[in-house]
């Protein structure tokens, strides 16, 4: 079951580390079970963890050698809304889509972000930059019940 979610957001600060990703999945999980569809969420979860490990892999953390990593639920007319933000020190460069072969392992993170998002962008500001995915699912209908 899904309980409808009018607006509501959270921002958790995890470490610049590989556990951080694994914390941010856990959280954003335990979060939004039940606010939004299983569909989604689970869209939001991969994201997350492509968005924290690249932070982790190729960003400088934040002061305090953290990772900030915000998520904002919204119910839009016929779909559920989700943004996703992950915040870091910022790169020397701009985070950007890789072409790689099929033999390669790694270098597909924003690939997977672009499939599973409906937009996806890079901002940047005094703390450093941050990636954002905007990723939505359309609201079922309720079921009516047999025989009715």
């Amino acid at each position: 079951m899904v309980t409808a979610v009018a607006e509501r957001a959270w921002c958790v600060v995890v470490p610049h580390h590989a556990r951080g990703a694994r914390q941010a999945r856990h959280r954003i999980a335990g979060e939004l079970t039940g606010a939004i569809s299983s569909e989604l969420l689970a869209d939001a979860v991969a994201v997350v963890a492509e968005l924290v490990g690249n932070a982790i892999r190729h960003a400088r953390p934040l002061p305090g050698g953290v990772i900030r990593v915000a998520w904002r639920v919204r119910a839009g007319v016929s779909r559920q809304l989700l943004e996703v933000r992950v915040t870091d020190g910022g790169a020397a460069e701009e985070p950007r889509q890789r072409l790689v072969g099929p033999d390669s392992v790694d270098g597909r993170g924003l690939t997977i972000v672009d499939a599973l998002s409906d937009r996806w962008g890079v901002e940047r500001d005094g703390l450093g930059q941050s990636v954002w995915a905007e990723l939505s699912f359309p609201h079922r209908a309720p079921q009516a019940a047999p025989g009715v």
